[in-house]
């Protein structure tokens, strides 16, 4: 059974690898045009407030036309940074010590062009529009002076566009590694979860053959029966997934039934659950472990009759969860141990720990003349 089931899971997992490799975006990706577009429009129109006062000095005695003429310059300098951004994004994924000196020779080209455009601009409008622009500066000092400037906010629009690159990026890493925290935690439970004690199915089994061999054949029947019930839920139940209180009792019902044909009149059952206990979410056979560490340590060592209680109550918000069984006078000397006592008990505190954190917690050990298991969960939420 092993050497067929194998192959097909390193088969699935091949493929569920290649569908994440698939559909995991690429680096340039993160660079977006519509952030780009965002910020340098912001960062234009900032500037086109800084300046609008030197601007309309600079055209002090003349129409409100020769201001909104230079202001129209902007959306070419706009232009010219959205150019540069396909620079920057080209970039991406090269070496620092490539991408570092291609992007500021990218901002030093553009902020040239930028100054280029202004005086050709410049000049068009006093041949052809306003005579009055022949007076404006054009001379080496004015272009001087504006190449600074552009390369000033050419710089910061290139900064903005690998800030805004990085933000995504850094959004997207921490986005995959919650899924991978999830998909672990998720895989944690399910392998707590399956961890069906193999000694309690071998018992279960081999109840059930000593019923065949001794003719009770209802017996035998009804006890299979029960055992396929609790498996099937067993194998159903989703590890990841909450369920009201009430059904997982109905398991663990389900599994001291099976019980009760193999130890007869020496197991006692008492559940006692609060009506609004039974509403609370818990993970799927959380209590089921306890009561089969109660089985295994109280009831399988005792000639004596055996009482598991099981009580649930809510309190202020905090759900407390007790299994307990009582003991006989040689029993208190093989008392399990309070703070592992196996793996059943390891797997609950485990399974606590990963749904609900250090807020929750499980407690174990002997309370006068009884073994007392309890689970304590505070803030616990509740079916609706």
């Amino acid at each position: 059974m092993a050497r067929d089931t194998l192959p097909d899971l390193r088969q699935d997992q091949s493929v569920s690898v290649r569908g994440v490799a698939r559909f995991m975006p690429s680096s340039k990706s993160h660079a977006r045009w519509t952030d780009a577009l965002r910020s340098t429009v912001a960062l234009w129109m900032f500037v086109l407030l800084v300046f609008l006062p030197k601007i309309i000095q600079r055209h002090a005695g003349e129409p409100w036309t020769g201001v909104a003429l230079d202001c129209a310059t902007f959306p070419v300098s706009m232009a010219l940074a959205m150019m540069m951004f396909m620079v920057s994004r080209a970039t991406i994924g090269m070496a620092y010590h490539w991408r570092l000196p291609i992007r500021a020779t990218a901002v030093l080209v553009f902020a040239a062009m930028n100054t280029i455009f202004d005086l050709i601009f410049q000049g068009w409008i006093a041949n052809n529009v306003m005579q009055t622009w022949a007076n404006l500066p054009a001379d080496f000092g004015r272009a001087y002076t504006s190449m600074l400037n552009y390369i000033l906010v050419f710089g910061v629009n290139m900064i903005l566009f690998h800030v805004n690159y990085a933000r995504r990026a850094g959004l997207q890493q921490e986005r995959q590694l919650a899924d991978a925290n999830l998909a672990a935690q998720q895989a944690q439970l399910a392998a707590l979860r399956y961890q069906l004690n193999p000694h309690f199915l071998f018992n279960a089994l081999n109840s059930i053959s000593a019923l065949i061999v001794t003719q009770r054949n209802k017996d035998a029947e009804a006890m299979t029966d029960k055992l396929s019930s609790f498996l099937r839920s067993s194998l159903n139940a989703d590890p990841s997934e909450l369920i009201p209180l009430d059904e997982e009792l109905a398991l663990t019902e389900e599994y001291l039934a099976i019980e009760s044909v193999r130890f007869g009149e020496r197991l006692g059952i008492s559940i006692d659950c609060q009506d609004q206990a039974c509403h609370a979410l818990v993970p799927s056979f959380l209590v089921q472990p306890l009561v089969e560490n109660a089985v295994k340590h109280g009831v399988a060592r005792s000639s004596a009759p055996v009482e598991i209680a099981i009580d649930a109550t809510l309190t202020g918000g905090s759900l407390r969860i007790t299994v307990s069984n009582c003991l006989t006078r040689d029993e208190t000397d093989h008392l399990p141990d309070a703070e592992g006592a196996g793996v059943g008990l390891d797997n609950v505190r485990h399974r606590l720990q990963a749904v609900f954190g250090r807020r929750a917690s499980l407690t174990a050990g002997a309370a006068g003349d009884r073994f007392v298991a309890t689970i304590s969960i505070p803030d616990v939420k509740l079916a609706s």
